[in-house]
């Protein structure tokens, strides 16, 4: 029987180019993304072995919709890549009631890791698409999910990369008997990825482009941790080139860790 893997923000950049990879080492892969027009492209170019289920990942009706198709997909799932993430030029409030930075990109993957749980099947892995942008953040700010207080995209993004880390750390903590969890760093990626984001930092990504991976030298770690040896034998650790290394004290912070995931479930409670 193949393996099936979920991959989020399928559709473009490392995403679609995990995808890519996993169809070719016969793996079965289901993708979410949330342009129709690029689903469906994507959809037609990756054929068989391949769907496509869309959702805006900042709304969390729309997660838990998408759970719950990718469950009558796929009963069996092997490895859950949570790789979609954004930055965005100006503070959005989603009709929700939450900032989409972190909805987006830390409440989306922690519902719908939690949903799709019951169809894990042992040693399944979840990787966790961070960024070293999470070593800009000092602390989770507790009082300020949000960042009603003085926004920055860039500040914002951080803040939700650090939350990835502690997220597939407590992950691995509290469900390590059961699943292999792991967080990574793409480095710099040429991707769209910028497309939302405020004008000095399109002109930051923009002058770092030459140094720039594909998105396939980008995901190479990702399918890596989904499916090597080698990083099934340990869990909750932090990958960049499919090396181990030390992230950030702050996303070492055990308690935060813990913290973070009980307001996490608090805040998801309702889908």
């Amino acid at each position: 029987m193949s393996r099936t893997a979920v991959v989020t923000g399928a559709s473009a950049g490392i995403g679609k180019a995990a995808a890519k990879a996993l169809l070719a080492q016969g793996w079965r892969v289901i993708g979410v993304g949330r342009d129709a027009a690029r689903c469906a492209a994507t959809e037609a170019e990756l054929g068989d072995g391949f769907a496509m289920v869309r959702a805006d990942l900042s709304l969390l009706a729309e997660v838990a919709r998408a759970a719950d198709e990718i469950a009558t997909l796929a009963p069996r799932i092997d490895a859950l890549l949570n790789n979609a993430g954004g930055v965005y030029a100006d503070r959005i409030v989603t009709a929700e009631g939450h900032e989409a930075t972190f909805a987006a990109n830390h409440l989306a993957p922690f519902l719908l890791t939690r949903k799709l749980m019951p169809y894990f099947v042992k040693g399944a892995r979840v990787i966790a698409v961070s960024s070293t942008g999470h070593e800009h953040c000092p602390a989770i700010r507790w009082d300020d999910l949000g960042f009603e207080d003085g926004f920055v995209g860039g500040a914002a993004y951080c803040h939700a990369k650090l939350a990835n880390v502690l997220f597939a750390r407590e992950l691995a903590g509290q469900f390590g008997d059961r699943l292999v969890s792991h967080a990574m760093h793409p480095g710099v990626v040429d991707s769209n990825f910028a497309s939302h984001c405020d004008g000095p930092m399109q002109a930051y990504m923009e002058s770092i482009r030459d140094k720039a991976n594909t998105p396939e030298q980008a995901a190479d770690t990702l399918v890596w941790l989904a499916n090597a040896d080698e990083p099934g034998r340990s869990n909750g650790l932090y990958f960049h080139r499919r090396e181990a290394i030390a992230p950030s004290p702050a996303a070492l912070d055990d308690d935060a860790a813990r913290r973070l995931w009980d307001v996490s479930e608090r805040l998801t409670a309702d889908y």
